[in-house]
């Protein structure tokens, strides 16, 4: 099928990141590369990575040295460097199951199929899992995903050779962003169907707070996607709803 190039953005995670790489090595599909993207950390991510690196060619270590403070910059950095057909996300504290990219790239074969991506489930910050699956459409459209990202981004990925590298916008609900970029252009985006990632939930997430993420979706619909407001409106209750949904399980 072709190279997979995988990047992971990497930030003061020296206790999950070596998780995270073993998770990528034992994939069932094996052509891959794996770009870890350090971001400023202050801890020994850099030397737990480092020593992956040096064992493994396919695994490289590159340094962000113009941080913003957000994910999108290591990302593009990684996106940039990328060498494969494929290229997919894993963050540094996150987990993919080893039928990750053996499922998901059997369903780029016809020509409107530009995203693939999977359900995944939560953990907690040491690895426990308890049965918290998020179960995302079997498809996904420019109009459908509006009501809401149900693309993980821990299980996204896209074929360059249909769509081309796209590069992430700096701000927030950056890979949502992206998605829709993608769709807009007539694409579909596919799920396995199946379980393939774990999300590690950590109590410091940025994420957890509420209606600063609200604001950010509210920035996508009227600045990014410039929808009237009326429809952006009409998105948010969808939203809502589809994030409280996610929340509670």
């Amino acid at each position: 099928m072709g190279l997979v190039s995988v990047v992971m953005p990497m930030h003061n995670a020296s206790r999950f990141v070596g998780a995270a790489i073993e998770s990528v090595l034992a994939q069932t599909y094996q052509n891959w590369e794996l770009l870890i993207v350090e971001d400023c950390s202050s801890d020994n991510s850099v030397e737990i990575a480092q020593k992956y690196a040096s064992e493994n060619p396919k695994i490289h270590v590159l340094f962000n040295d113009n941080p913003i403070r957000m994910p999108s910059a290591p990302r593009n950095m990684g996106i940039r460097a990328a060498k494969g057909r494929f290229i997919a996300f894993l963050d540094s504290d996150d987990l993919w199951f080893p039928q990750k990219l053996e499922q998901q790239l059997t369903l780029f074969s016809d020509n409107r199929t530009a995203i693939v991506y999977s359900n995944y489930e939560k953990i907690d910050e040491q690895g426990n899992r308890a049965n918290r699956v998020v179960t995302a459409p079997s498809k996904s459209t420019y109009g459908s995903l509006l009501h809401g990202n149900v693309i993980g981004n821990l299980t996204g990925i896209y074929d360059t050779k249909k769509v081309g590298k796209v590069i992430i916008k700096d701000i927030h609900h950056e890979d949502y962003v992206m998605w829709l970029h993608i769709l807009k252009e007539g694409y579909i985006a596919r799920n396995t169907g199946t379980t393939l990632a774990a999300y590690r939930v950590c109590t410091e997430s940025v994420s957890s707070n509420k209606l600063k993420v609200a604001s950010w979706q509210w920035n996508i619909y009227r600045q990014i996607e410039h929808l009237s407001f009326f429809r952006s409106a009409y998105y948010m209750v969808s939203y809502a709803y589809k994030a409280f949904a996610k929340s509670i399980i």
